[in-house]
């Protein structure tokens, strides 16, 4: 099997879209991971409010204990200022809660804009060049067969005709040289055949 054409200019071609497609392939990384570093400057709100919330909650913890040492009426100093520790605590986790879902929406978008890209540009150019492959083996397990320069030579007469003006013409023309079996004219289209499919003689 192979994976590169033998004739410079079409091995060019196959190289300039791999290049392409490694290229494409790259960019869309690049702009999936820009795009998830924006969706998480998002999460910055739930950072400022899980640290509020967090500081709240400690400092009013720290007032209930030291209102609680306050003789006759600590006990009930106490308790409303851990209700508001409870409400610090509440916006700490809401803060929470905000980061991890955009976290969340950060990862899926990051995910689906690599995936979905990177899955349709390798068909775009895989299809291609795996019909290309398919193509060159069979022509040269024709070549290879009994008669198959024959059959070769058949499909450059039965092809684009420009091409047969560069061959040398021979007294009768090509198609009957090929009739009469001429080896050099059969060797000649069988050559032109390769050459349109990227191989050489």
């Amino acid at each position: 099997m192979r994976l590169y054409a033998q004739t410079p200019a079409r091995r060019s071609r196959q190289l300039f879209a791999d290049l392409i497609a490694l290229f494409l392939i790259a960019v869309t990384v690049s702009f999936a991971l820009v795009v998830r570093d924006a969706i998480l400057t998002l999460a910055e709100p739930g950072r400022k409010a899980q640290s509020a919330g967090d500081s709240l909650a400690s400092s009013l913890d720290d007032a209930g204990n030291a209102a609680s040492k306050v003789p006759f009426v600590g006990g009930s100093l106490k308790k409303p200022l851990q209700s508001a520790a409870h409400a610090g605590t509440s916006l700490s986790d809401a803060g929470q809660s905000l980061q991890d879902t955009v976290g969340h929406v950060a990862t899926l978008t990051t995910i689906a804009l690599i995936v979905l890209p990177t899955a349709v540009i390798p068909m775009l150019w895989l299809v291609p060049r795996a019909r290309w492959i398919r193509r060159t083996a069979t022509t040269r397990r024709l070549l290879d067969a009994p008669g198959g320069a024959d059959l070769l030579a058949l499909r450059a007469l039965t092809g684009p005709q420009r091409p047969l003006s560069a061959l040398p013409t021979p007294p009768g023309g090509l198609a009957d040289a090929w009739r009469r079996g001429d080896p050099d004219v059969i060797a000649d289209l069988a050559a032109l055949t390769l050459r349109r499919v990227g191989l050489r003689p």
